[in-house]
């Protein structure tokens, strides 16, 4: 086919989901073509998959029905965890094109033109998974204020729950100098926050180097960049070291946010999801976090309603949870995945508790979170500016995740840091702020 006019776009799942797709984009509009916004329609449709749960298969679907309802000529292409997952189921949807595995994923412009000319309907490349060997790196720009930059990808950690395994394959990483090159090159964008953002990026691994570690990037990269704010995406506790957090403690870069994967209070629970740690070494993290770097701010990931999980086994994980010194849940709600272990496990938790577990949750989490942010009121904090949705206003965060709202207001200015007050709470958990004075970064 002729080169299309137009291509779009639409991302579920990660933060790494996102860098990917970024990725792919600027190799379209490289190459000359017009990217449009998904909700406009466009000649080519790329759809970017999650498979964690059940409700992002169900996503899946529902973006493909979206793309051809505004354009019903559109070819729709479908990559990611999903794809490479259940590549024929998805070819199967009415409307799919071609499906692209972890292997072919980043050669889609190879594919494109010769869509046409496609063995039918629902064209599939996907490789097995042990195929998947090499790392390609990838980094958003141009979608959000800051930039997403990938650089470890695959897990060896095989969660009996997760899919990710057999969707992105084994832990591998990008070089430590390879990733400070890429940060640089962010940088000269006028980018002024960088999130860190993997599968497992506590596990990586330099393979230029056999010692060089997550620890050893951070150092890289606060010595070698003149990027004024990382952001660690999430890292898994038993990695988040005494030597990691020390580092960010010491930083001027890197932000005062951990997000650490808990997803269970309960020692018998954590055992049955083959997490590699018990509660103990969690509460130890927490603990060193807290004193080294009191205003942190301190996020974890929760399963509620995993196979097994018994009223006292939530009851304790929630309490756990309550007098833990964390600061907001992420809570994920049990979706059985084919050909995981914990999909035979016996002891199935009814729907309805489920949705009832993570109602409580997600309630304690916004308790804990107002609380957070009721600390900081009446004080300053440096704040990186975004665009809002709502006309007249800007958005943004502090350096330890307080997410603010404020006024637009002359010397405002979006992908600046300001020193902003913080002064009060409004309806929607929000922060209102008030412009100070500029931080020089």
């Amino acid at each position: 086919m002729a080169t299309p006019v137009s291509v779009s776009f639409h991302t579920l799942g990660c933060k790494l989901n996102f860098a990917e797709t970024s990725s792919i984009r600027q190799q379209f509009e490289a190459a000359g073509y017009h990217v449009h916004p998904f909700d406009n329609g466009a000649d080519i449709c790329v759809i970017n998959t999650c498979s964690v749960t059940d409700f992002a298969d169900r996503k899946c679907r529902k973006a493909v029905r979206q793309a051809l309802h505004r354009n019903a000529d559109s070819k729709i292409v479908v990559i990611g965890c999903y794809a490479q997952l259940k590549p024929h189921e998805i070819a199967d949807i009415e409307g799919v094109d071609l499906v692209l595995g972890a292997s072919e994923k980043f050669n889609l412009l190879n594919y494109v033109d010769r869509l046409d000319k496609a063995p039918g309907k629902g064209w599939v490349k996907a490789d097995d998974i042990e195929s998947v060997q090499t790392f390609t790196d990838a980094f958003s720009y141009g979608d959000r204020t800051r930039s997403f930059l990938k650089i470890q990808d695959g897990c060896d950690y095989n969660c009996s729950f997760c899919t990710i395994p057999q969707a992105r394959g084994k832990s591998r990483s990008d070089s430590i100098e390879h990733v400070t090159s890429n940060a640089r090159l962010i940088a000269e964008r006028g980018i002024r926050e960088i999130v860190l953002t993997g599968v497992n990026i506590g596990d990586f691994r330099d393979p230029l180097n056999e010692s060089g570690r997550f620890a050893d990037l951070v150092r890289a990269l606060e010595t070698n960049t003149d990027v004024p704010r990382y952001r660690i995406s999430s890292i898994e506790p038993n990695l988040c070291s005494d030597e990691v957090i020390d580092l960010v403690a010491q930083s001027g870069k890197f932000m005062p946010h951990f997000h650490m994967p808990l997803q269970s209070g309960n020692d018998k629970q954590l055992k049955l999801m083959r997490r590699r740690y018990k509660r103990e070494l969690y509460f130890d993290r927490v603990a060193h976090i807290r004193q080294s770097i009191p205003h942190a701010c301190i996020g974890a990931d929760v399963i509620v309603g995993f196979p097994g999980e018994l009223e006292e086994d939530f009851n304790e994980t929630k309490q756990f949870l309550a007098d833990l010194d964390v600061n907001y849940l992420h809570v994920f709600t049990y979706s059985e995945r084919a050909n995981t272990p914990a999909i035979i496990l016996p002891g199935s938790v009814s729907m309805e508790i489920r949705r009832d577990r993570n109602e409580q949750l997600r309630r304690l989490s916004l308790r804990k979170q107002r609380q957070f942010y009721q600390k900081f009121l009446g004080s300053s904090r440096p704040v990186l500016i975004e665009k809002s949705k709502k006309s007249g206003f800007l958005n943004g965060f502090t350096d330890n995740y307080i997410k603010v709202q404020l006024r637009e207001e002359k010397g405002l200015s979006v992908n600046e840091i300001f020193n902003l007050h913080l002064h009060r709470i409004s309806e929607k958990g929000i922060v209102e702020a008030q412009l100070k004075s500029e931080i020089q970064a």
